[in-house]
């Protein structure tokens, strides 16, 4: 360690803190005179009007979750939120903020919803005289300004690209020319009905683990287009009271996650919480008719709501009219979309891997701050 910086335990950083009136979570209002902060990951959780609840701040403080491991530096009155936060108040030889910087720059294991305060009690605490604190605060607060800036620019720039997307999708299919024939999604289809998943129970375990992909609607919301992943599987039981649906079928979520679609990259079967539709393709390419209906999905969503569990059902697209351009306008369409959603997906590439690269700035300036070396 450089010259000059020294260490002493975690708990002989900081000073006694006297707590105020914690709020329940449940409890907490949307609106009110003084911010609640709480354990949670947004920085402000909610609002309160009783002032004898207020934690008045005269040095600034580091809320720690004890449950989430959450680090906030606050500066202002506030009210304490729930069970789980630590209010770190460091002793006047530390600057707070230089405080904060240091425990982000701990990597605390995980114990999941435990507490983690003990991992933070064992740590020991390296400091240099209080300056040169505040000039390393003043590097950091510097630097980590410009990584903020750099993020928010990456994600501006994704919004902006999806925002584009999106207003393609729905001019394409609100502003439509002439020619367009509204037809059912059975008009369409050469194959088109829910999946089958006629055993009860369904999670009987001589149904699962054979060869035979098995599609769940968790597995088309997280599809992009292609269904290319699925985390279970069905036996030759399972297959017999199901139904294998080829390669190419468009899989449309009618229960749980309302109106999600997706293209099978496999043979696979599906419970009746999902809709196939192998397209006459003397009518619509299953890529059209994904876009079509993402372009209509709210209005689908619409239809399910008021349920105790939002879902449509067959009948929903049953009685449908979707309407189709020719053959050529809509292969002229589906390459003008396909072109806007590759490049959102290269700039959600570039935006994931710059994301990465300033965290690891970050965690790369924050060792070296607290190894003298800044």
């Amino acid at each position: 360690m450089k010259e000059g910086w020294k260490t002493r335990p975690f708990e002989d950083c900081i000073l006694h803190v006297v707590y105020t009136p914690k709020v329940q979570r449940k409890d907490f209002l949307e609106k009110g005179q003084h911010p609640i902060v709480s354990q949670e990951v947004a920085f402000i959780n909610g609002y309160w009007d009783d002032d004898t609840a207020l934690y008045r701040v005269d040095r600034p403080v580091i809320i720690f979750g004890d449950h989430t491991k959450v680090l906030k530096y606050v500066d202002f009155d506030f009210v304490i939120g729930a069970d789980g936060v630590k209010i770190l108040l460091p002793k006047e030889f530390l600057s707070t903020k230089f405080f904060y910087y240091q425990l982000q720059s701990v990597n605390l294991d995980s114990l999941g919803y435990a507490r983690h305060y003990k991992l933070l009690k064992s740590i020991n605490i390296r400091y240099t005289q209080f300056p040169e604190q505040q000039r390393i605060v003043a590097l950091l607060d510097d630097a980590f300004d410009g990584i903020a800036t750099a993020k928010a620019n990456a994600e501006q720039n994704l919004k902006n690209a999806r925002e584009l997307f999106e207003s393609h999708l729905q001019a394409v299919f609100t502003q439509r020319g002439e020619g367009w024939e509204g037809k059912t999604l059975r008009q369409v289809a050469v194959d088109f009905g829910r999946g089958k998943s006629k055993h009860r129970p369904r999670n009987a375990p001589k149904l699962y683990g054979g060869p035979y992909p098995f599609i769940q609607t968790g597995d088309v919301r997280n599809s992009e287009h292609l269904i290319t992943e699925y985390t279970q599987t069905y036996s030759e039981a399972g297959l017999a009271q199901s139904k294998l649906w080829p390669k190419g079928t468009l899989c449309i979520t009618i229960a749980a996650n309302i109106a999600e679609t997706g293209i099978l990259n496999f043979d696979a079967c599906f419970p009746d919480s999902v809709i196939g539709i192998v397209v006459d393709d003397k009518h619509t390419s299953n890529h059209f008719l994904e876009y079509l209906l993402q372009a209509v999905k709210a209005a689908l969503k619409a239809k399910g709501k008021g349920s105790a569990q939002d879902n449509i059902n067959l009948g929903t697209f049953e009685n449908e009219l979707f309407f189709f351009p020719s053959l050529s306008v809509q292969e002229e369409i589906t390459k003008q979309l396909d072109d806007l959603s590759t490049e959102v997906q290269r700039l959600e590439s570039i935006y994931q891997q710059k994301q990465a690269a300033l965290d690891e700035l970050k965690k790369s300036l924050l060792h070296k701050a607290f190894s003298g070396e800044l």
